[in-house]
């Protein structure tokens, strides 16, 4: 199967090539963990957590690494003023973040790194690109010399002045020039390292060049993230790796864009800030990774009533038919596990850049066929179980919660009941009969 992917770095749609046959090795930027996320922060995790599992499920073998950033002036911040430590205030927060994960269906990754836990590496790295002229240090403190990488702005397609005159740059008296991001920061505050140039700690630019260098050895298929990480996070990412080891970290760069809520860009000042907790405890995991997945990923998802009708609605769809077709094969003595072609188009769509969209419309056509299978007098059960099959796979690959029902010899004599009464017209019957079966969730 022919893969093509958006690649962010040529901004053009690409042939996927992996560095290693049938493997694939992608890293994302995890969140710094100060805070409760909000809805719009799971949009990459269930994007990504989705390309693994297309991936691996044509035969891939996935090594995602996302990690947590738990050093920042942020988290320093919010532990001085609640009158703890860091690692109280990270701990709570990663430990929500999973949570929500978990909610999602999102698998578990490769490895999870903890900035903290890559100390060592980060400074001599950091010695490395000063050894190397790429970066410099002023009273104690390091920064990295953009002009000493001519491809500067390869990401952001914009060169030095257009970046100097346009970005948003914290200005700093230290720095040779305005684009100079700082690798290694002087303080008195918080949690800090001792080095040859001063105790402090890390920029926020380094951590993920050193975690895929220790992780990956190396350059690895896919750098992942948010539209917002593009320029500087990521931008700076390469231009460290192109210092140290001449590349672009990864072959391919993919970056999703972000949520609105009802048009609006969220934001504190507006009020309209949706924790994802939140979110799914009012909605439910598998609608809001459904929500999440369910529109081109690099288009703004807006996120409103109708979005959450039309999708609910999918779900409902889904629902339906797979337990329909879960209960006729088990009574009809079919086998619930195997393969079916009809998956094929729903996988051709995945592989043009990972279009959910389609896929999904794509398995709401399977769903109309398998509900007039279904409606049919006389059961041909090779037909259902193909339905079955392919949509037992495009639920694991949508990463939907879906669980195979096992039912057991009450339930099936319950059932034969109620198509007895059917055939023989008693309705009372009948229909007392499918309330109990709707209400066992069997029908």
């Amino acid at each position: 199967m022919e893969i093509k992917l958006y690649n962010s770095l040529t901004r053009q749609i690409e042939v996927f090539t992996p560095i290693k046959k049938d493997e694939l090795s992608i890293y994302v930027c995890g969140p710094t963990v100060y805070n409760d996320p909000h809805i719009g922060n799971m949009r990459p995790v269930v994007f990504f957590d989705t390309l693994c599992r297309f991936f691996t499920f044509i035969g891939y073998n996935v090594k995602f690494v996302s990690n947590y950033t738990d050093v920042d002036d942020k988290i320093i911040a919010k532990a001085i003023n609640e009158h703890t430590t860091e690692k109280v205030i990270t701990d709570h927060y990663i430990k929500v973040f999973q949570d929500c994960l978990e909610a999602l269906n999102v698998r578990k990754a490769y490895q999870n790194p903890r900035v903290t836990e890559y100390m060592p590496q980060i400074i001599s790295y950091i010695d490395g690109l000063v050894e190397k002229k790429a970066a410099y240090v002023v009273d104690g403190e390091v920064f990295f010399d953009v002009k000493s990488d001519d491809d500067y702005g390869c990401l952001s397609n914009t060169n030095i002045d257009e970046l100097i005159s346009g970005a948003r740059i914290e200005t700093n008296s230290k720095k040779k020039s305005p684009l100079d991001f700082l690798l290694w920061k002087k303080t008195d505050d918080g949690i800090k390292w001792q080095t040859k140039w001063c105790e402090g700690r890390p920029g926020r630019h380094t951590e993920c060049c050193v975690m895929i260098d220790s992780i990956f050895n190396g350059v690895i298929d896919i750098h992942g993230g948010g539209m917002d990480l593009k320029f500087p996070h990521h931008e700076n990412e390469i231009a460290q790796a192109m210092a140290m080891h001449h590349n672009h970290i990864a072959h391919y760069w993919m970056h999703n864009a972000m949520m609105n809520i009802d048009g609006n860009k969220m934001s504190k000042s507006l009020g309209n800030v949706i924790k994802a907790s939140d979110a799914i405890d009012e909605y439910g995991g598998d609608l809001v990774r459904l929500i999440l997945i369910n529109a081109p990923y690099r288009s703004i998802i807006n996120f409103t009533d109708k979005t959450v009708q039309d999708n609910k609605s999918i779900l409902q769809k889904l629902d339906n038919c797979y337990r329909q077709l879960n209960l006729q094969i088990a009574i009809n003595n079919g086998d619930l596990h195997g393969k079916s072609h009809l998956i094929n188009d729903f996988l051709e769509a995945l592989a043009s850049d990972i279009n959910v969209s389609n896929a999904v419309t794509y398995m709401l056509e399977v769903i109309k066929n398998a509900n007039m299978e279904l409606r049919k007098s006389e059961i041909d059960l090779n037909a259902l179980e193909s339905y079955f099959y392919a949509l037992t796979d495009m639920v694991s690959i949508l990463g939907l919660s879906f669980k195979l029902k096992r039912f057991n010899n009450e339930e099936i004599s319950l059932y034969n009941e109620y198509t007895k009464a059917k055939k023989e017209k008693n309705f009372a019957r009948s229909d007392e009969l499918r309330n109990e079966l709707i209400a066992k969730k069997i029908m």
